[in-house]
Order: structure tokens, then C-alpha cells, then sequence
């Protein structure tokens, strides 16, 4: 069965049950998440599928889900506003739990489909309460690996190594946080930049050590800091580092000399995925791992705006996560579905036995150092109605010209470049007949 055939029938299979799975907290009278797009080749939900113990089927469906939750946690934090307390997903990614300080915040939530809990502290209470251990981190013990905001127990994790337990807590309390505020939790992690010396199908700087590139952006691609300092040069491609930050951050990008074409892919060896943009995700949704050690590897997230410490310093603002990663890994990609979400930075363990790897958020670099993501389909129209170019006829029996600008829903038609589509998942600017595009449209032909 070729690769088109095997989403369409897996699409098929779940589209009847999709007005449930997309939103199976909310109730009778009560919104569902708006659609989402999303974009998922074979190998990206099989991967999924293999690591999560589950069909190909579920794992599909999971990334429905996750993108309409995605949409529906950034319009709740903005309503919510210092009420909002963190948002997760539960194993299956079936039901989105919003934290809240106040009740009355409670229908709010509900109406947009998720679960509320009422909790002391706000999002960004706890993020201050990190924030106060960041400003520690050159004095935390060596027993200490990292710490950060769990939006699961409204509390700040600080992590110990064996041994480390009371010099952990003498440190937080330093910090002048309530005891009530700190979680403090046993860790085996070792923590180390995910960069290597040996060769590989990646990028090379200077005399040969090797990374792994993360996105491209207009002019070259963004990285891992620790890869590189400013003004270093790269080989395939050929460039330089035009920015770096590392320890604190952990960003860089590379200009890359003419010549060389940055596209909007994700190596999954073998074959690539597509990036459309850079929505992020919360906590307990799905995301796949690129690098050039070992490939293309799957997991969930498990924090946000978490703190790691590496021998040359102390990280903040990231995403943690369970995806293996191992050295050379290091500032390659994080993506979830089609969306962008970080590159890799460090962590530990390896891809045998499993391990904690940690993500510097992709959406900080772009605003940093002003960089425009490379996505597909570029940018899109601004008319909001269907184009009926040349390129892009009306036609084919009075179906409407497929349009970038519109959300489409699994059963919807249209005709493009004298052809027929049908839908077969919900999605926004995905292109009928790009690559990639065959996880949401099935081809029925010319018209």
C-alpha cells in the first residue's frame, strides 16, 4: 500500500469517531476546540506509534487532538491572562487540564472544551519561583542537576542525585521560596551538551566537530549555542555562526553562503517531514526528535520552562522532555506534527536504555535574532476566498478552488491544477499534491 493510500485509510477509519476524539472533555453545550491543521507522514506516525505502545490509528488520532488543544491552551492563556496556572495533557492526549486560581474562571475553561482544576499559584508564580533558583544557579550543589515549573502538581521540581536531598533543600530555601511552593525530586540524570567530534551526515565547525542543524530560516538555519561562538565557521553547509548564546541560552543560527538552499524539512531517516510553522505545544503532547547520531526519535514533553546545569553552566527556559537524544544529536529538531518546536541542547541517558533530553524553544531564537522560519507554501494569501488563478482553477464540476487560507474538514472537495481532492483530516494551508500533503488530502483524480 503506497504511502498516500495508508493515511487516507487510517483517516478513514478515524473520522467517525473525530468529532469525540478531538475534544472528549467538553459536554453537551459546551465548545469544542476550533480545528487545527495538521500534517503527519508514515514514518512520523509510525515512529509515534512503536514509542507510545499504540496503533497506528490512536497515534494519528493523538496528533488531531494535540493540535486542537495546542489552539485551545494559547486562546485560554490569553483570556485567562494571571489566572491562567499551566495547562498538560493526560497519557493519551484524550483530555486538556487547565490550571486556575480562581473559580470563576472555571466556565471559562469548560466552554472551550478543557478540564479546570483550582490551584494556589499561577503560571507565572511558579516561573517567578524558578526564576528566583536561575538566579542561584552558580551556587546550586552538584547534586542538583536542574530544576522547574511542574504545572501537574502546581509546584517548582528541583531534581537530586543521590546523597543530594538536604544540600537541595538548603539551596531553595537560600532562594527565599515557600517550602510549600518546592517539589523536590529524585534524579539519576547527568546532564551534558549533546555535541561530538566524530563524523557524520550533518554540519561540521571549525576543524570537524559535528551538530546537527535544527530549522531553516530565511539566510541559513538556527542550531544549538553550545555548537558554535559567533563568528565560527561551518562546512556542509558553508557558513558562519552570525549569533550564539550559551550557557543561559542555549541559540544559535548560521548564515549560510550562497548556494545553499534552506527548505522547509526535517530529516525522520530516511525520508523528510514538512514544517508549516512554529505553533507550540504544552505539556504531555507527542513530539519527534532529528539528529545526525541517531535519527529521528519519538516522546512526549514533560515540562516546560525547565532549568538544566551542564558543566559550563546553567540553562534556562526549556522544554524537557523523553525523547532519547545522544552526542552529535545537538541542535537538531524538535517538531511536533507539521509545527516546529525546539532544538536539541543536552540531557542524558541514550536511545538504548532511554534518557531526559532537553529542547531550547525554537519560537525564542526566531524573536531574538528576528528570523523568518522556512515553511511550506511560503506565505500564505491574504484574500480570504478561494483563488481561482490559472494555477489553482475553480471548476471540476462546481467544486471551489482549493484555498490557503481555509479550514477544511475531513469529506470536504476541491479542485487544484485540474485535479479533485477530498479531505481526509482537518487542515489549514496544506497543499494538495505537496509533499507531505497526503496525510490530509486523498487524491480522486482529474476533473
Amino acid at each position: 500500500m503506497t504511502d498516500r493510500k495508508w493515511i487516507a485509510a487510517l483517516a478513514a477509519t478515524v473520522a467517525a469517531s473525530v468529532a469525540l476524539v478531538v475534544a472528549p472533555a467538553a459536554v453537551a453545550g459546551t465548545a469544542q476546540p476550533a480545528a487545527a491543521p495538521v500534517a503527519a507522514d508514515r514514518g512520523m506516525v509510525s515512529e509515534l506509534a512503536r514509542t507510545l505502545r499504540i496503533s497506528p490509528e490512536q497515534a494519528l488520532a493523538r496528533l488531531g487532538r494535540e493540535a486542537a488543544f495546542a489552539r485551545t491552551e494559547a486562546s485560554l492563556r490569553r483570556t485567562l491572562g494571571a489566572g491562567f496556572g499551566g495547562a498538560y495533557l493526560d497519557s493519551d492526549a484524550s483530555v486538556l487540564t487547565v490550571a486556575v486560581t480562581g473559580t470563576a474562571a472555571a466556565a471559562t475553561v469548560r466552554a472551550a472544551g478543557a478540564t479546570p482544576v483550582l490551584v494556589r499559584r499561577s503560571e507565572s508564580g511558579l516561573r517567578q519561583a524558578a526564576a528566583r533558583l536561575d538566579r542561584l544557579a552558580a551556587q546550586a550543589p552538584a547534586q542538583v542537576p536542574g530544576w522547574y515549573p511542574d504545572v501537574r502538581t502546581n509546584t517548582v521540581a528541583v531534581l537530586y542525585r543521590d546523597g543530594g536531598l538536604a544540600a537541595a533543600k538548603a539551596w531553595a530555601a537560600a532562594g527565599g521560596l515557600d517550602p510549600a511552593t518546592v517539589r523536590f525530586e529524585a534524579s539519576a540524570e547527568q546532564p551534558r551538551p549533546l555535541i561530538d567530534v566524530v563524523g557524520g551526515n550533518a554540519y561540521y565547525i571549525g576543524s570537524g566537530t559535528r551538530c546537527s542543524v535544527g530549522f531553516a530560516v530565511t539566510g541559513g538555519f538556527v542550531t544549538a549555542g553550545h555548537c558554535g561562538t559567533s563568528g565560527a565557521t561551518t562546512t556542509q553547509p558553508s557558513g558562519s555562526f552570525a549569533g550564539s548564546s550559551f550557557p543561559g541560552n542555549d541559540y544559535a543560527w548560521v548564515r549560510v553562503a550562497a548556494g545553499n538552499t534552506p527548505r522547509a524539512q526535517v530529516n525522520r531517516y530516511p525520508g523528510t517531514v514538512s514544517v508549516a510553522g512554529s505553533q507550540a505545544v504544552g505539556v504531555g503532547a507527542s513530539v519527534c526528535r532529528s539528529g545526525s547520531t541517531t535519527g529521528w526519535h519519538c516522546g512526549t514533553v514533560n515540562a516546560l520552562n525547565s532549568s538544566v546545569t551542564y558543566a559550563q553552566g546553567t540553562v534556562t527556559g526549556l522544554i524537557r522532555t523523553n525523547v532519547c537524544a545522544e552526542p552529535g544529536d545537538s541542535g537538531g529538531s524538535l517538531i511536533a506534527g507539521d509545527q516546529a518546536q525546539g532544538v536539541t541542547s543536552g540531557g542524558s541517558g541514550d536511545c538504548t536504555s532511554g534518557g531526559t533530553t532537553y529542547f531550547q524553544p525554537v519560537n525564542e531564537i526566531l524573536q531574538t535574532y528576528g528570523l523568518t522560519l522556512t515553511v511550506t507554501g511560503g506565505t500564505p494569501p491574504t484574500s480570504p476566498g478561494p483563488s481561482t488563478s490559472p494555477g489553482n482553477p475553480g471548476g471540476c464540476g462546481g467544486l471551489p478552488g482549493w484555498s490557503a487560507t481555509t479550514a477544511y474538514t475531513p469529506g470536504a472537495n476541491v479542485a487544484y491544477q485540474s485535479r479533485r481532492y477530498e479531505a481526509t483530516w482537518w487542515s489549514t494551508g496544506a497543499e494538495p499534491g505537496a509533499p507531505g500533503s497526503w496525510a490530509v488530502w486523498a487524491d480522486r483524480g482529474a476533473c
